[in-house]
Formats: C-alpha cells, structure tokens, sequence
C-alpha cells in the first residue's frame, strides 16, 4: 500500500515529510508524464503493481500504453494514475537456495548459474542477498551491488541436514522435525529484507517446493510477500536420485504449493527439466523483470481496515494475459 498523506512537487522544489527512498516508486513513475504545469499535485496514498503480459505461446508483450490496461480492485475499476513501462526503477531481488539432503548433488549448479545471473541481470541502483535454508535459514550475503561479494556468498551454500547428517545445520533448529524450512525463509526475506525496501523486489526459491518443519505456514509466507510487494517466482528444482527407496519422487503438494505462492504474488514456477536447464530459467526470469510495467492507483476504497483486496485486470487487447499479484492487504504504515 502506499502513503497517507498528499503532496505538492514543485518543479524546483520538492517538499517531503516522509523519508525520500519510499518515493522512488512514485517519483520514477512521474518521470514517464510530462507535465503541462510548473505544480505537479501527487496523491502518494498509491497502490503499486508490478506486472508483465503475454500473448500467444506465451511470448512477453512490449510496447503497451496505460490505455491497453484497465485494473479492477474488488470488481471495480480504478483509475491508473502513474504508468511505465520497462521500467529502470532499482531492483532488489532474494535468491533463496534450498540446502536440504534432497538437494545434494544441485548445489554446484546452483551455484554456477546464480553467479552468471546476478553478473548478467544486475544494474548500478539494484542490489541483491542470498539466503540457504535447510534445517534452518542462514543469511549467506545482506543486500549488495558487489558481484564478488555475491559469488563469495554462493561459495558459502553447503548441506543443511538434521545434526547426524551428512553437514549438521550451523545453528540447529529448535524443531526436531526441521528438515527443509521454506516457508521461514520466505517469510524472513519478505519480513526483513523486503519490506523496508523501495522500488521492485524480486524473490527467487530454488527448492524442491517441499517443507518439513518450518514455524511459518505457506499461507503465512505468502501473506508477508504480499505486505512487502514481492515478486516471487519458483524454480522447482528436484533430483530423483536423491529420494531413498520406498519413496515416491515429488511425494506431496510441493509444486502445487510453489504454483500457489508464486500465483498469489504475481510471479510463476518454473520447472528444471531436460528442456530447461536452470541457466535458461534465469534467463527467462531476467527476461521478465526487465519487461514489467509499473502501476499505480489511489483505491476508490480508502480505507485501511486490513482488508484483502482482489485486483484483476483487463486488457483492451483479450488475447493478452497480465501476470501479476491477485491482490493487497489494506494496512496502514
């Protein structure tokens, strides 16, 4: 959600109350309007949407107007007060490892792919942090532009298994049934790295989208990134060979739960195969990030009473599809 209170920008002078960074959002929307008087009045009580559009097979859509959109918030439609479109706004993105015993025999590819990523996708203003998690959540690199810093952080993703495993976690968790804490680590990207951030914010999972014993549920997770603005998507990366005798490969609601988190966010699963490799899964995702269209509106319905509120969209265009979150908590700041 945005901010409570309005204000006048002066072309020459700019009067704030509130601290500059939550403006970046707004102010980096404004400089796609050109305005026709020296007095620019900017309502910052503003709802933010990040999205992306396909066409048919699926192929990202480029080039749209404020026009093509037409955004409803609980079935009522909104007027679209700010609009750009591949937006330079900066960037911060959570890549999640899964480190868990079932992820043994990834992690060196894990490794090499997210350190092209982040060499090929980051830009001056975006910054970037790492976090494993296994039996329990380890914050292996804090928010940084450094490539270096970020490939030293990568060098530190190593096995987290219950103590007795193959690699003890290096702080046990208090849960004896821990064994792949997802949702914690979702929850703890959004909460505190996320939340206080502005611009866009990314988060992205590699796991096998199976959770053992984490204190957060999936609902509670996904509720948090939905509070912090987050984009998630969800690389379901999975190695059969690591699943003992007796058990079944993809056993559980592992993909339906990723497909569920990345829905409700805005971003989407996808899945490594021998068609995708993870390299060109990041790519697909840079891809994507680098052809959002950014969105703000002031809500009809003003009121801060913590209520969700469903978004849709429509498209003046009907064969084009706009991925992006299925709605926001009405919270005050």
């Amino acid at each position: 959600m945005g901010w409570a209170q309005s204000y006048s920008i002066s072309m020459s002078r700019l009067y704030l109350c509130i601290p500059g960074m939550a403006l970046l959002f707004v102010l980096g929307l404004m400089a796609q309007d050109k305005a026709q008087d020296n007095v620019i009045k900017v309502d910052v009580d503003l709802v933010n949407v990040l999205c992306t559009v396909h066409g048919k097979n699926n192929a990202l859509i480029g080039g749209l107007e404020k026009a093509d959109f037409h955004l409803l918030e609980d079935g009522k439609e909104q007027e679209i007060k700010y609009f750009t479109r591949e937006t330079d706004l900066p960037l911060t993105i959570g890549l999640l490892v899964d480190v868990s015993g079932s992820q043994a025999r990834l992690i060196d590819t894990e490794h090499r792919a997210a350190s092209a990523f982040f060499r090929s996708v980051l830009r001056p203003k975006d910054l970037a942090f790492i976090i494993s998690f296994g039996t329990d959540s380890e914050l292996l690199q804090d928010s940084t532009n450094s490539a270096k810093l970020l490939e030293d952080g990568l060098k530190g993703l190593r096995l987290s298994v219950q103590v007795g495993g193959l690699h003890p976690g290096p702080v046990p968790t208090a849960q004896n049934n821990a064994g792949t804490v997802l949702w914690d680590a979702v929850y703890l990207a959004a909460n505190e790295r996320l939340k206080t951030e502005a611009g866009r914010k990314v988060i992205v999972v590699i796991t096998d989208g199976v959770d053992e014993g984490s204190r957060k549920t999936r609902e509670q997770a996904i509720h948090e990134a939905q509070l912090a603005d987050a984009v998630v998507y969800s690389i379901d990366y999975s190695d059969p060979g690591a699943y003992g005798p007796g058990l079944v490969f993809g056993a559980g609601n592992g993909e339906a739960d990723l497909r569920k988190m990345s829905d409700e966010t805005g971003g989407r699963v996808f899945k490594v195969d021998r068609k995708n490799t993870l390299d060109d899964i990041f790519k697909q995702i840079q891809d994507e990030m680098r052809s959002q269209y950014a969105l703000a509106y002031s809500p009809t319905n003003p009121k801060k009473d913590g209520s969700y509120r469903k978004l849709d969209f429509k498209m003046a265009n009907k064969d084009y599809k706009v991925q992006a979150r299925k709605g926001y908590y009405a919270v005050a700041n």
